[in-house]
């Protein structure tokens, strides 16, 4: 599990991906001052009860959801918000957030 004040990093920046977009574990952890890629995914499997942060739009650097048990409900909250999947599951990049 990340430290204290990886976690408000990460935190931080998840809460700021629109609707209808997405980002990468690892563009998160570039955000950050020293979180990686898996420290992104322990703290997205690691939220807190009642949170209100989308991690749903928190997905693999392949484009595609990670395999795990809440890929269909991270699935349908997508679908929800208009993000599309191409015939393969992966999202198009030019929902990846943000613009590079």
């Amino acid at each position: 599990m990340p430290r204290p004040e990886l976690l408000e990093q990460i935190y931080t920046i998840v809460d700021q991906i629109p609707a209808g977009r997405v980002t990468t574990y690892g563009r998160i952890a570039k955000m950050t001052e020293g979180a990686t890629a898996r420290m992104v995914g322990s703290a997205m499997r690691h939220l807190p009860d009642g949170h209100q942060l989308p991690w749903h739009r928190v997905i693999a650097s392949t484009l595609k959801l990670a395999d795990h048990g809440g890929a269909a409900r991270q699935h349908e909250k997508l679908r929800a918000e208009g993000v599309a999947f191409d015939a393969k599951g992966r999202v198009p990049r030019h929902l990846v957030w943000p613009d590079e």
